[in-house]
């Protein structure tokens, strides 16, 4: 096995953009070189990465898992980069950060992985909570950062807010659905279809916005405050879900695959931003974790 850095950067890219054109063009490279990196790869891992769709590529179950050490081997090479060009004696101290729900599920591993491997030396307090809660300790002075999911009430003026990304939301079908062969659905064919509604980051309420502006209310099959429950229930046919890309897995915990696909309607996307108290300086240890942040591609869209 003698895969290359760069098959992995290509693999990743196609991965993240779910379509060769897209990661090519992301590159600045041609079509049949990414493809000709893709396969060479395949070849050497002994198994295929990728199911090739009309309408792009999607990971296989294996392609999912290799997708994690892929990530975190592009991670790694690039915090030994960023610590071999720096010469300053290492930052040591606490840092506290807040998160709200679906950062914490899936942003803040990567995230929090990659400054622990930049800054060792720093101990991190991790607090989950509301996004109002946490705008509140951010003011009150008892965080020094937060990431959360953007909420459609504006934050408070007293605070600094960066996007750091912005997810779109696709509809979550199982495998075999009457509409998986479309490439793009509209609410009003879900009218009959039952739901299931994630109760998280205001995550519903995009869902049943959707459902007012097309004039239709679906029946609800299950609201959870779990991805995990909504991805098995999707799944394994208990409904469909309208959910951001940032949670999407094409496979649940028990290994039934899930399809998404877009929506006619454009729905405003998630946002996970990054915020911090107006008019009062970050110290060295949140400026870097800022500077992490800002660097951050969760990339988990199209995987």
């Amino acid at each position: 096995m003698a895969f290359s850095f760069r098959q992995i950067q290509y693999f990743v890219a196609v991965a993240e953009n779910g379509a060769v054109s897209r990661a090519s063009h992301e590159l600045s490279i041609s079509q049949s070189t990414v493809t000709e990196a893709i396969r060479e790869l395949e070849g050497d891992l002994g198994f295929p990465l990728f199911d090739r769709r009309s309408h792009g590529v999607e990971l296989t179950l294996k392609g999912h898992q290799f997708l994690r050490h892929a990530r975190k081997i592009l991670s790694e090479i690039a915090d030994a980069r960023r610590a071999l060009r720096s010469e300053t004696a290492p930052i040591e101290g606490r840092l506290a950060v807040g998160v709200t729900p679906l950062v914490a599920a899936y942003v803040l591993p990567d995230l929090l992985a990659r400054f622990r491997r930049a800054f060792p030396h720093v101990a991190v307090e991790i607090i989950e909570d509301t996004r109002d809660y946490l705008d509140h300790l951010l003011v009150g002075g008892e965080l020094d950062v937060a990431v959360m999911v953007a909420g459609t009430e504006r934050s408070s003026a007293a605070l600094h807010v960066e996007t750091m990304e912005a997810s779109p939301y696709r509809l979550w079908l199982p495998i075999g659905h009457r509409l998986a062969e479309a490439e793009s659905i509209g609410i009003v064919d879900l009218a009959e279809e039952p739901f299931v509604l994630l109760m998280l980051d205001e995550i519903a309420e995009a869902a049943e916005y959707a459902w007012r502006r097309a004039g239709v209310r679906p029946p609800v099959a299950i609201r959870t405050r779990s991805v995990e429950a909504a991805r098995s229930l999707v799944a394994t046919g208990a409904g469909v879900a309208i959910l951001p890309d940032l949670t999407y897995r094409p496979w649940s915990l028990e290994g039934d695959k899930i399809e998404a696909r877009d929506l006619a309607e454009a729905l405003s996307p998630v946002e996970v931003v990054i915020g911090w108290r107006r008019g009062s300086p970050l110290d060295a240890i949140a400026t870097q974790f800022v500077a992490v942040a800002r660097t951050y591609r969760a990339g988990r869209g199209r995987s």
